[in-house]
Formats: structure tokens, sequence, C-alpha cells
């Protein structure tokens, strides 16, 4: 499959245009519920909700990179964004392999090896999940006890995510998973590129704990910044849940169903489920502003010029 997204431009394209009609069908499918859920909040809430999202996302793009570069491949900004967004719309797509497989092209195109880019993707989402689970240790007894009782399972995975994370013990693992697949190890990732890389994704964490907070807020008006707990915890153990079935394409449903659950304490279900509707229209928007903006920002970059930079830093 690789070698055919390597030689046919033309395939690169058609799946491009599969993952958009998926994404598409999402929407679609919600249709009802998404107008009815911008009807029952303000514009400027949606719109803050939305621009939260974007800046989450920037700074999950800058943990990516920071591994990336820790793996020996340092990419320009512009170009990392054009790999991570235009090959992320690979989630929307049935099966897990296909956001893989476009970045890992998409990044070879500028001097990354698959295996590099495959690394820097997997440690990318193992610590967002470490975050995510941290964050929701943190703030799911502030909502519900027993929301916190019945996700004890999710929070035991932190200690394991933790030591799993160790530069060691990380490219130990994914060397093991290289090994099988016959293909070069990895260097082993430097420590500073880590750290660097879990700052980013926490600090990502908070802004999309934001961008439910102002939804909450506008449906439970005078919480105040007391609700943002609830709104980071609610957001966490939603992205989790879904991430968790790895069967449904971008966890479209549970995490909506999750969120729904945690949310109870302070929403009727209804009101719930627009917050999450609502959440998913945002994330939706915010993946196709950040593919677009990564490819037109990339159209200046030559791949040679990518290439020399990734090169010289080896």
């Amino acid at each position: 499959m690789l070698s055919r997204l390597r030689s046919s431009p033309l395939l690169r394209v058609g799946l491009a245009l599969v993952a958009l009609g998926f994404l598409a069908y999402g929407l679609s499918r919600n249709w009802n519920d998404t107008v009815a859920a911008l009807g029952s909040l303000s514009w400027w809430t949606v719109a803050g909700s939305v621009a939260a999202v974007l800046v989450g996302l920037g700074f999950m793009l800058l943990a990516w990179r920071a591994v990336l570069a820790g793996f020996g491949s340092p990419l320009p900004l512009r170009v990392a964004a054009k790999i991570l967004f235009l090959g992320q719309l690979g989630k929307y797509v049935p099966g897990s392999v296909w956001a893989f497989a476009a970045m890992m092209e998409l990044a070879r195109d500028h001097g990354s090896p698959p295996r590099r880019t495959f690394g820097a993707t997997v440690v990318g989402l193992v610590t967002s999940l470490g975050c995510a689970l941290a964050l929701a240790a943190v703030t799911l007894p502030l909502t519900s006890q027993d929301v916190a009782r019945q996700t004890w399972y999710l929070m035991a995975l932190i200690p394991f995510i933790a030591i799993g994370l160790h530069p060691r013990v990380l490219t130990f693992g994914l060397n093991l998973v290289l090994r099988i697949a016959r293909r070069e190890p990895l260097d082993r990732v430097s420590g500073s590129a880590m750290l660097a890389a879990a700052g980013w994704t926490m600090a990502g964490w908070l802004f999309y704990g934001v961008h439910i907070w102002l939804l909450l807020s506008d449906m439970r008006p005078g919480g105040g910044p007391s609700l943002f707990a609830v709104a980071a915890g609610a957001y966490a153990l939603a992205w989790v849940t879904g991430l968790l079935t790895v069967i449904v394409p971008a966890g479209i449903g549970v995490r909506e169903g999750a969120m729904v659950l945690v949310l109870a304490p302070f929403l009727d279900a209804p009101h719930a489920l627009v917050i999450a509707v609502v959440s998913r229209l945002a994330f939706t928007l915010a993946d196709v502003a950040w593919a677009g903006l990564g490819f037109v920002l990339a159209r200046g970059q030559a791949p040679e010029e990518s290439r020399a930079a990734a090169y010289a830093a080896q």
C-alpha cells in the first residue's frame, strides 16, 4: 500500500477525497442536531470554542514536531503543519492505518524516513493519552464521584504510560515493532524532546478544556472559572474513551456519549448533547482549517529544501 501511495499522486488525491467524503458524511448525518445545537448558543461562544480548538491543535503540532526533531528529522513549522494536518484527515476514514500512511508518505517527501514519522506519531499519541488521563484524574473528582469510580481503570493506566514514555523504554518498544516489521531501528529520542512534547501537549489540553468551558458557561450562566475543571475533565475523558474505541473513525458517537455522562451532574442530557455535538463540529472545522493552512503555507517550501535541512541535522 505504501509503495502505491509513493508512486501514484492520483491515489494520494483519491485518498484525500475519500477522507473528506467521510468527514462530510459524519457532519451530514448529525446535521439536524448540529443546527439545533448552534441555535441554542451565542455566535461568539461558538466562535471562541472553535478558536480555542485551533490554538490547542497548534500546540499539538509543536509537540509532534519536537518529537520528530528528537528522532533526528527537524522540519520547518509550515511543512510539519502540512504533514500532520493533511495526514490527520485520514482519521475520518474507517481503519486506523490511513492517517499513519498519509503522514509517512508526506513526510518522506520532505526527508523524514517513515520509521521516524511513525515513531513520532505514536509517541505523540501516547503522550496525549497520558496528559489527558492526568488531566481527567485531577478534575474528575470535582465533577462526580460516581464517574471517577466508574473510570478508575483509565486512571490506572497513568503510571504505565509514564514508564512507557521514558526515552529508553520508548525507543526499545518502537524498535521492537520495527524489528518485527523488518525496518531499520530508531535512534533514542532525547529527553529534552520528550519534555518539550509533554509541555506542549498539556498546553494543548488546557485549550481543549477552554473550548468546552465556553460552551458550558453559555448553558450554565454564573458558573465562572470553577466550571473549567468540569469542562477539562469532561473532554479529556470523552477523548480517551473515543480513542480507545478503535473501530469507530475518530471516536464518532463514543466521545459524545462519554461527555454526556460526565456532564450529567451539571446539565440535563439534551443540553449536554448540544455541547458534545458543537464540540465535534468545532474539531471538524479546526481539522479542515489547519489542513488548508498547512497546505497553503507549505506551497513555498520545496521538498528538496526540507530534505537538506533534515539531512544536515543528522
